[in-house]
Order: structure tokens, then sequence, then C-alpha cells
């Protein structure tokens, strides 16, 4: 037992000494902190054709980001690709509302049931998240 434990210290205080060994980490050629190179100045554009805002006018990104991505999502109709329209092409797409995004989120919309959890994902009364809870059904 003696001889395993004296092999044992003595293999480890040789991993430890050949990791102060010469492997360049001190020898290594690092940058001159006072060789300072000089940048470009900064160029004003020659374009000046921004015009003022009107007084009273509406400012303009003035949109949080919840409004944003509900204009993304669901903004009207919007030009589509060549690709795009093939695809409709072939499934009779020339009878769809091109503004069907718009009323997709109308409470007239007639859509599959998915279920008691995702009704009432859907209920759920908007709020911050501040008092929200979760519990495991059946504990």
């Amino acid at each position: 037992m003696n001889r395993t434990k004296a092999i044992l210290a003595t293999s480890i205080v040789a991993m430890t000494l050949s990791a102060c060994g010469s492997n360049s980490l001190f020898s290594r050629q690092r940058p001159d902190e006072m060789a300072v190179s000089r940048q470009a100045p900064l160029v004003v554009p020659p374009d000046f054709s921004l015009t003022p805002p009107a007084p009273g006018a509406a400012r303009p990104g003035n949109e949080t980001t919840a409004e944003q991505t509900l204009r993304a999502l669901f903004g009207g109709e919007s030009p589509r690709s060549p690709a795009e329209d093939a695809i409709i092409g072939s499934a009779d797409g020339a009878r769809a509302d091109p503004g069907i995004r718009s009323q997709v989120g109308s409470p007239d919309t007639q859509v599959v049931d998915k279920g008691l959890v995702t009704r009432d994902i859907i209920a759920a009364p908007q709020g911050d998240g501040r008092e929200a809870s979760a519990s495991i059904p059946g504990a």
C-alpha cells in the first residue's frame, strides 16, 4: 500500500513540475502597447437631402416590437415570388383572397379544435407575466 502511494505521489509531483517547463508561454511575442496606429478621420456624407419632420406628425419608428411583429406577420397583401406563384397556381390559388393574413386573427374565423390546453392559452388574459404560475397536472 505504501509503495502505491509513493508511486502515485511521485507521478503527481512529476506532472506538476513538468508543467513548469518551457512551453513558450512567457517567451512569446507580445504586441507593443506603445505602438499606436492612426485611423482615418470621420467624413460627413455629401447627401443632405433629409427633410425635417412636419410639426404635429407622428414619429416614424414609434411602434413597439409587438406591433412591428404583427405588421410583419399579418401586414396585408405583399408581392409573391415566382416559386410561390407556381405553387399557388398549381393549388388553384386564384380563388384565394390576397388579404387573408389580415382576416386570420378576426373572431369570426373558424379554426380546428386543437384541444383544451391550446384553448386555455388563447383564452388567457393578456398580462405582463408577473403573476404567471405553472402547475403539474395530477400532482
